[in-house]
């Protein structure tokens, strides 16, 4: 077992990103509204985290200029989407390659520089207890901020008004709108919400996790969590399950190429995304046996045009 706690705190880390990043898409597609974009949000938001923290020396306003920045491309995905009722696949993948590019320009003058990023934080009492603590109580502020997201966000969503209002305008915008709940307001706001939770994403990876800035450094993790959000079935708790698994075979993999492996590396690094096709061929088979359930909002991906009344 103590062989094993290092591979599972390493776990959580790693997994950390692909979950903020999967919450978010979560929240945006509870509106009604898919967006693609995840890969570029969160570049762009490592890219802006990593250049704030290095000139202000906060890495707290790293992270508030990544939560902007991701806001800000989630406020023009709302406006094309929802506004003009453009394509979202294609609106996403296009926000994809433009996250892609810019962060790539914009970040060629920071590439081989480091910052102290976010410091590990020891829980007292909790971090004491035999391997549990290690794991989970021994991490940095972002992570044990993802602890309590998850809980939050399931509560908000099956507990709360405004949540209800948010299924409401996923599953039956036209029913949603005869009650008076503002369609276009509530996606604008998830839609918004949802890609500042993605680029914070981004920024864990060069704030906390490896506290440089790096070409595309998400390697594909905004893909991951978009098949997270199908993998967990539109539950934060299962999107925790999800994301700390990839992170664990991720973690398992380098331990792997550290210890020196027979393996082919560049098959050791295909590892977590084979992992991530067979968990979703198994619910798509599944789902056709009727085992599985699929939450998905009735009305995601449909734009949503009010009709004016007499």
């Amino acid at each position: 077992m103590e062989m094993l706690v290092p591979i599972l705190a390493v776990a959580v880390r790693s997994g950390t990103p692909i979950l903020y990043a999967t919450l978010g898409e979560i929240l945006t597609e509870k509106s009604g509204v898919m967006n693609l974009g995840l890969e570029g949000i969160m570049l762009m938001g490592a890219f802006s985290g990593f250049a704030a923290s290095l000139s202000t020396g906060n890495p707290w306003l790293g992270l508030l200029a990544a939560f902007g920045t991701g806001a800000c491309l989630g406020l023009i995905h709302a406006f094309l989407t929802v506004s003009l009722g453009s394509n979202q696949v294609v609106c996403g993948l296009a926000m994809t390659v433009f996250g892609s590019g810019t962060s790539a320009l914009m970040g060629r003058s920071y590439i081989g520089r480091t910052i102290p990023g976010m410091a590990g934080y020891e829980i007292p009492f909790l971090s004491e207890i035999p391997v549990a603590g290690r794991v989970f109580f021994s991490q940095d502020a972002m992570v044990y901020a993802s602890f309590c997201l998850v809980p939050l966000m399931f509560f908000f969503l099956r507990r709360t008004r405004p949540g209800l209002n948010l299924r409401a305008v996923g599953d039956s915008p036209k029913a949603a709108d005869a009650l008076g709940i503002s369609v276009a307001r509530v996606r604008y706001m998830y839609t918004i919400l949802g890609a500042g939770l993605v680029a914070l994403g981004g920024a864990y990876m060069s704030v906390a996790y490896n506290k440089f800035w790096a070409e595309g450094m998400t390697a594909g993790r905004g893909w991951i969590a978009v098949a997270m959000v199908i993998f967990a079935i539109w539950n934060p708790f299962q999107a925790a399950l999800g994301a700390y698994l990839f992170g664990g075979v991720e973690a398992f993999q380098l331990r792997l190429q550290a210890a020196g492996t027979s393996i082919p590396t560049p098959l050791l690094m295909m590892t977590p995304y084979i992992m991530t096709i067979l968990v979703l061929l198994f619910i798509s088979i599944a789902g056709k046996q009727r085992k599985v359930l699929l939450a998905a909002p009735a009305a995601l991906g449909i734009p949503f045009y009010r009709e004016e009344r007499d």
